[in-house]
């Protein structure tokens, strides 16, 4: 295992834990809220907070889904392909996506940059928008060079034949 897979795994498990604790975090506010509302106190800003955890949640989770491979897809046909036309057609959907979840992910840099500079921020509770967009996009920075890793390891296979 290269430096770069075990950098890229750390980062991967730490997303991972983000996005567990964002998930938790969820959880516990309804099951709060519900109850607050039950006694006539519901937790002001609960739904803003879930939103705002929920993202957190799907970016901090897509490295790891991507890493042990937990994306949904379609192989109905593609399993009947030879190995090789499997890798291949891998290759060319990977780096398709690498290419969509960069032009994203650049996007997402310079959104965050726009929120800061205009100092949006939520609407109950005044939050920065920014600092949210910004762990997003560095979610999905992981992301990318966790298909980047994945492309390298199908090359990598294909060329061995396999």
């Amino acid at each position: 295992m290269t430096l770069f897979s075990k950098t890229l795994d750390r980062f991967s498990d730490i997303f991972k834990v983000i996005g567990g604790v964002a998930i938790t975090a969820m959880m516990a506010l309804t099951v709060f809220d519900v109850v607050g509302r039950f006694f006539k106190y519901p937790i002001f800003g609960s739904i803003e907070i879930i939103g705002f955890l929920a993202a957190i949640a799907v970016a901090a989770a897509l490295p790891y889904t991507h890493k042990v491979d937990g994306h949904v897809g379609v192989e109905i046909l593609v399993r009947l392909l030879p190995k090789k036309i499997q890798i291949s057609l891998k290759i060319i959907t990977q780096t398709l996506t690498l290419f969509l979840f960069t032009l994203i992910t650049w996007q997402m840099f310079l959104y965050a940059k726009e929120l800061d500079k205009t100092g949006e921020v939520s609407m109950n509770l005044g939050f920065p928008i920014h600092y949210l967009v910004y762990l997003i996009a560095c979610g999905l920075v992981v992301f990318s060079l966790t298909i980047i890793e994945t492309i390298i390891e199908n090359i990598m296979k294909l060329k061995e034949g396999k």
